[in-house]
C-alpha cells in the first residue's frame, strides 16, 4: 500500500486535495533552547506496554507548567538586570491563519513577561522590504528573537529571506548552520526548530525512554521530520523515516516503539499500523468536514485517533498536543536567546 494514498477517514471525511508532504499549516509557528530541555516533571510516566488503555499525553497542560517556569526565569532577570526578552514577528500579507498563528504567539510573549515588536507588510511587497526589516531587528539590541511568519507569497524566496536571519536570533532554528550542528555528534546547534523540540520535550516530561527504541517518523519536511529524527538519533534511538517513496509503510511502523506523526494526511496512520504498546505523537493538524461543527469543518491528526487508542500506550490529542508545546519552546528559544547574547547564566 503506497504511502501517498490518502486513506478514508475512520470517523470523518478527508478533503481529497491533501498530500503527504508536509502542509504549512503544520507551521503552527515553532522553537526552543536546544542546550538542555527544562526539567521537574510533575506528569506520571509512561511505560511502554501492550496494555491497550492508552494514557493521553497533555501538551496543554506540559505547556502551561513550561511557560510558568519561563514566567518566574523572566521575572529574575528583569529583577536582578533590567533586561527583558525580546521576540520580533515579521508577517507578509494578511492570510487569516497566519495572522491567527500571530496573534497566538504575541498572547503567549505578553503572559510570560516577553516583549513584542511586529511588522506587518503588505503581500505584494518586495523581498527586499522584508530583508531590511530583517536587518532592522538583527541590529536591535532588545530583540533577541526574529520569527519570520510562514507561508510567505509566493513570488518571495523563502530560503533565502530565513537566511537573512542572522543565527543568533534564529529562534525558528531555521538556519543551515542550526540544522548542521544538530546533524553532526559532538556539535550544539544554537537553535532547534520548535514543533520537533516540543515532541522531543512532551516524551520527556512524562519520561518515556528514547534510549534503545525504535522510533518511526512519518514526513520528511526541514521543519519537522527531519530534525525529528535527529533529535531522537540524538537521544539514541534507532530511526526510520517514512515517506511518500516508502514501500510498505504500514509494515515499517507497526515495527516502532516511539512513532512522531507530521505528514499533513487526516487519518493516514490506523490502528494496524501500530505495535501495541506503542508511544504516539501526533503533529498533523488537518481540517476534515463535518456537517455538526458550525465550521463545517474540525481539526484532527494524522493518525486515526480512536483506532490508535485501542492499540497504543500514550498518544497527543489533536488539538491540544503537539501545538501548544510549540508555542512554549518559542518563548524558552527567546528565553535562551537573551541569556546567551546577554551572557546571562
Amino acid at each position: 500500500m503506497a504511502a501517498s494514498t490518502v486513506f478514508a477517514d475512520c470517523c470523518w471525511v478527508a478533503r481529497p486535495f491533501r498530500g503527504l508532504h508536509l502542509r504549512r499549516t503544520l507551521l503552527l509557528s515553532s522553537r526552543f533552547n536546544n542546550r538542555m530541555f527544562l526539567s521537574s516533571s510533575v506528569f506520571a510516566p509512561v511505560a511502554m506496554t501492550t496494555d491497550t488503555s492508552s494514557k493521553l499525553l497533555d501538551g496543554k497542560s506540559v505547556a502551561k507548567k513550561i511557560r510558568d517556569e519561563i514566567a518566574i526565569e523572566i521575572d529574575k532577570i528583569k529583577e536582578t538586570t533590567g533586561i527583558v526578552p525580546g521576540l520580533a514577528v515579521i508577517l507578509v500579507g494578511s492570510r487569516k491563519d497566519s495572522q491567527t498563528y500571530v496573534r497566538n504567539k504575541k498572547k503567549a510573549c505578553e503572559d510570560v513577561g516577553i516583549a513584542s515588536y511586529e511588522a506587518n507588510l503588505p503581500e505584494d511587497c518586495s523581498e527586499e522590504e522584508v530583508i531590511e526589516h530583517i536587518s532592522q531587528f538583527n541590529t536591535n539590541p532588545s530583540v533577541h528573537g526574529i520569527l519570520v511568519q510562514l507561508p510567505l507569497p509566493r513570488h518571495m524566496h523563502e530560503e533565502k529571506i530565513l537566511n537573512a536571519v542572522i543565527i543568533e536570533k534564529d529562534v525558528d532554528g531555521f538556519h543551515p548552520l542550526n540544522i548542521g550542528r544538530l546533524a553532526m555528534q559532538g556539535r550544539d546547534p544554537l537553535f532547534v526548530p520548535c514543533t520537533p523540540k516540543g515532541c522531543i520535550e512532551l516524551l520527556r516530561r512524562y519520561e518515556i525512554e528514547i534510549k534503545g527504541k525504535r522510533a518511526v517518523v512519518i514526513g520528511r519536511s526541514n521543519i519537522v521530520g527531519m530534525p525529528a529524527a535527529l533529535l531522537l538519533q540524538r537521544a539514541n534511538a534507532t530511526v526510520t523515516m517514512v515517506h511518500s517513496y516508502t514501500k510498505n509503510p504500514e509494515e515499517i511502523t507497526k515495527q516502532a516503539d516511539i512513532v512522531i506523526s507530521a505528514a499533513g494526511v487526516a487519518n493516514l496512520v490506523r490502528g494496524s499500523w501500530l505495535k501495541p504498546g506503542a508511544v504516539v505523537i501526533d503533529v498533523g493538524i488537518n481540517p476534515v468536514d463535518d456537517p455538526e461543527s458550525a465550521r463545517g469543518y474540525r481539526l484532527v491528526g494524522d493518525v486515526c485517533f480512536d483506532e490508535a487508542s485501542e492499540v497504543v500506550s500514550a498518544i497527543t490529542p489533536v488539538p491540544g498536543g503537539v501545538g501548544p508545546m510549540t508555542i512554549a519552546m518559542l518563548l524558552s528559544n527567546t528565553l535562551s536567546s537573551a541569556k546567551r547574547l546577554h551572557k546571562l547564566k
